[in-house]
């Protein structure tokens, strides 16, 4: 998800394309995710630095609205946080069992709820509770929000002509009409895709897994866009970007020409991938969540805060970078 959004800037900050750049924020959808936050949120630390909100949303209904309770259901949380200097991007992926504190409200006190699913959030009470409940969850400001239908990359893939995935098992599909997926390298239209990224029953891991094969399609994705078969046709790149925008809802306040200008040299090894530290699964009322490891959690949202994520990413793990 992050990877593509990056491309696009990439591309739409291209010599010469600043028309075209506007053509396509025009193209985007529009939401307010912050005006019902109404106080208490994290204070802005670094100045330059920005943090994103990114939502990979699974909904049957593109229309549901995204500012309110409804059918959509956050499948994939990422937090991208891109330094002052504008060289990197850190993307921290919250797994969408994550059992953490909801406010009542978007309005409301971050003390005020009970703990739910992290997902829950946005099923309540769309992006404005999901961004309360992930600023208080980690004590980050949060800049802007990126909502990525995943019904929409159906479109984006057929644009690019398919991606080659790797199945690590063969397994069918869950879902109508019951594809066989076979073990190894496997060619995918925009359908097979997203039928592919939605399994998770069938691993042992579960939802780790749908949201490990989530990535790996992503980066497909921008691995194709990126080709010289892409680049190199305009009628296909421009079916490509208008696909993504098409597939996109992003806050007032987001620029797509600002951010082709500002983050035009952030590229795929740029990027570095990051795990929301957890202790795994347990079960806690009846239910399967993910339990974060408060400790661990609690210096690295600090390290983000203080745009010092690259001295944590030094101090903790030496991180899977690729071109995401």
């Amino acid at each position: 998800m992050a990877g593509v959004v990056l491309l696009v800037l990439a591309l739409a900050g291209t010599a010469g394309a600043f028309f075209y750049a506007r053509s396509l924020d025009k193209n985007l959808a529009r939401t307010d995710p912050f005006s019902e936050i109404t106080g208490g949120r994290p204070a802005k630390a670094v100045d330059g630095a920005l943090n994103i909100l990114m939502v990979g949303t699974d909904s049957r209904d593109p229309d549901a609205p995204m500012d309110r309770a409804g059918e959509w259901r956050a499948d994939t949380i990422i937090v991208m946080h891109i330094p002052a200097n504008h060289q990197e991007a850190y993307l921290v992926s919250i797994p969408r069992d994550l059992y953490v504190p909801i406010p009542e409200s978007a309005g409301a006190d971050c003390g005020s709820g009970q703990r739910r699913k992290i997902n829950a959030a946005f099923a309540f009470g769309g992006l404005p509770l999901a961004v309360r409940t992930v600023e208080c969850f980690t004590d980050v400001h949060i800049d802007h929000v990126m909502a990525i239908d995943f019904g929409g990359f159906k479109q984006v893939t057929d644009a690019l002509g398919g991606v080659d995935l790797k199945v690590e098992r063969t397994i069918t599909s869950i879902h109508k009409p019951y594809r066989k997926f076979t073990k190894g390298t496997n060619h995918m239209n925009g359908a097979e895709a997203l039928d592919w990224i939605r399994q998770r029953k069938q691993f042992p891991d579960g939802d780790f897994a749908r949201m490990r094969h989530q990535q790996e399609f992503l980066r497909a994705l921008m691995d194709k866009a990126a080709s010289t078969g892409t680049l190199t046709n305009p009628k296909k790149l421009n079916a490509f970007l208008r696909a993504v925008t098409d597939a996109v809802t992003v806050d007032h306040g987001f620029s797509l020409t600002d951010m082709a200008v500002q983050f035009r040299n952030l590229r795929g090894e740029n990027l570095t991938f990051v795990t929301s530290p957890h202790l795994g699964s347990q079960t806690i009322n009846g239910e399967s969540v993910v339990v974060s490891d408060r400790e661990k959690a609690l210096t690295m949202y600090r390290a983000m805060s203080a745009d010092t994520m690259a001295d944590w990413v030094k101090a903790n793990k030496k991180p899977a970078t690729g071109n995401g």
